[in-house]
């Protein structure tokens, strides 16, 4: 990467992560955007024509770059995983741990703490996908290390280090005094995993619980007579839903239908990549299972899909051109609705004071450039 102290840009067509502007000069100090200035005249200005819009916020990041968070819990594990879904996009992310024991977990907790001390931008905080999970609805997810939350995980869970943190749990595997306790520390509580009934996860969301992780996979599925979670969480119009659109996660149907219930202001693309995902390796091991790149999918031996090989910008297209939702509603999904799930002020919107990360785009939506925190990828 390469950054100077001040740059300006001249964007044809701009994405605020809410609006669209024309003819905008961006200025830049450093790692932040210190001024926009719209239907202005490109002067001495690096021209960007076509698409400039914010870096994407990917809340589901597993691995990528062909290495995995939990297998090695390390800093340049992170700088590897940054680096490689920065080529398709990704400009903020939270690391995301999958069920595991308590020593990986705090030993990826350390490497969070430490990365962000010098790139807060990019590693907004961490996702906690697990242990406190369904073994009914457990995926790929590890049997031996399910559990109930004990005081170990909460104090990790709390620790303000490691910037916001998010917890993917089964409601069934906790009370809801528990996930109030997490959310008035300012912990972001998912459901997923999870074999919840409706009133069980609508509990869980009156406690504080935000919204629910890879909708409809790895929860109770919504019927006639029994909403489940998928239920719950369309239904729940404040809650925030995460959603693959890879084609295989989701059926194009489906997830067409759960963008029009939530609405883009409460639907987060996301990925749930893996090791593979942005790299060519066709392999990996998670706590000793072999997981297989089978074209697009990741699978186990048994055929269960584990995780994905998505990138954010096969998302947006995906979503775009394949489901034929709105450019605005998708750049949306992709940056400044994950920057308000998580609460964050500066990443996934384009305006002064926000992180200089933003992405041009031509109209087939190829991402032609990409800076990262004022710095060039």
């Amino acid at each position: 990467m390469s950054q100077a102290a001040s740059q300006t840009f001249f964007a044809r067509r701009l994405f605020t992560g809410h609006q669209w502007l024309s003819d905008v000069l961006i200025e830049v100090s450093h790692t932040t955007i210190t001024r926009l200035t719209p239907n202005a005249e490109a002067s001495d200005a690096y021209v960007l024509d076509g698409i400039v819009c914010p870096g994407f916020i990917d809340i589901q990041v597993n691995g990528g770059g062909g290495v995995q968070f939990n297998h090695t819990p390390t800093t340049a594990c992170l700088m590897q995983m940054a680096s490689a879904h920065a080529t398709t996009g990704t400009a903020s992310l939270m690391p995301t741990v999958i069920t595991d024991d308590i020593t990986v977990m705090s030993q990826a907790a350390q490497q969070i703490a430490a990365v962000r001390q010098t790139a807060p931008h990019v590693f907004l905080g961490v996702h906690f996908e697990g242990p406190h999970l369904s073994a009914a609805k457990k995926g790929m997810h590890s049997q031996a290390h399910i559990r109930p939350l004990s005081e170990a995980e909460i104090a990790l869970f709390c620790d303000p280090a490691l910037g916001q943190v998010i917890v993917t749990l089964a409601p069934e595997m906790v009370t809801t005094a528990q996930i109030s306790a997490l959310t008035q520390a300012g912990v972001i509580v998912n459901l997923g995993h999870t074999d919840a009934t409706f009133e069980q996860a609508s509990e869980a969301f009156a406690a504080g619980a935000r919204g629910v992780t890879h909708l409809y996979n790895a929860m109770s599925a919504m019927t006639s007579r029994a909403p489940g979670v998928v239920g719950a969480a369309l239904y729940h119009q404040h809650t925030y839903a995460g959603l693959i659109v890879d084609h295989h996660h989701v059926h194009p149907a489906s997830a067409t239908l759960a963008i029009r219930a939530k609405g883009a202001q409460r639907m987060c693309l996301v990925t749930d990549a893996m090791a593979p995902a942005a790299s060519d390796i066709d392999h990996f091991f998670y706590q000793g299972t072999k997981v297989v790149r089978d074209k697009d999918t990741l699978r186990l031996d048994d055929g269960t899909l584990a995780g994905s090989v998505l990138t954010m910008i096969e998302a947006v297209r995906n979503t775009h051109f394949d489901l034929g939702f709105s450019l605005t509603d998708t750049l949306q999904m992709a940056t400044s609705t994950p920057a308000a799930y998580l609460g964050h002020q500066q990443a996934g919107q384009l305006a002064p004071g926000s992180y200089a990360s933003f992405l041009h785009l031509d109209e087939q939506l190829n991402l032609l450039d990409h800076w990262v925190g004022g710095s060039r990828v």
